[in-house]
């Protein structure tokens, strides 16, 4: 009689272990890439290799540096002083649902450094001239997975015709 619940409960298990849905074996990302989006960055990736309907945490990081400027109301910057670059690492976060095929498709946009501080006298406008992206990486942090995506972004003037802001 134990010979013969052994031989039952032998199939049984093994059914039951392949009905199980797949774990994560091999998070990996799959594509990453990066495009300008007025003065953000976007960066859309697709991860696989994940568990079903599991919440990963991403984080896109880049190095970049934003160039802003006053502009009066004749459409100009009156100095060099009234220009500052305001350099250093940005990122942008989300969490996303893996779903039920254990991948995860979606974009976080990265915006530029803030002025930070920088501002304008009465009668003109804070404006972004120009920004530049480079070193740019997309990190799955729930799971420690990156990927660099190479290049460097960047939107050259913004502001052709104000005198001086480029």
């Amino acid at each position: 009689m134990k010979r013969l619940s052994i031989l039952v409960s032998t199939p049984l298990a093994l059914l039951v272990a392949a009905a199980l849905p797949a774990q994560a074996v091999s998070p990996h990302f799959v594509s990453a890439a990066a495009q300008l989006g007025g003065t953000n960055l976007i960066v859309s990736f697709k991860e696989a290799g994940l568990g079903t309907n599991e919440s990963i945490d991403y984080a896109a990081r880049a190095s970049a540096a934003a160039t802003y400027v006053c502009v009066n109301r004749g459409g100009r910057n009156p100095s060099a002083q009234n220009k500052q670059v305001n350099s250093g690492e940005v990122t942008a976060t989300g969490t996303f649902s893996s779903g039920r095929n254990g991948q995860v498709t979606a974009s976080l946009a990265i915006l530029p450094p803030s002025p930070e501080g920088f501002s304008c006298p009465p009668g003109q406008s804070l404006e972004i001239a120009q920004v530049t992206y480079k070193e740019v990486e997309i990190a799955d942090d729930t799971n420690g997975v990156t990927a660099s995506i190479p290049g460097t972004f960047g939107t050259g003037c913004l502001l052709p015709e104000v005198k001086g802001a480029c």
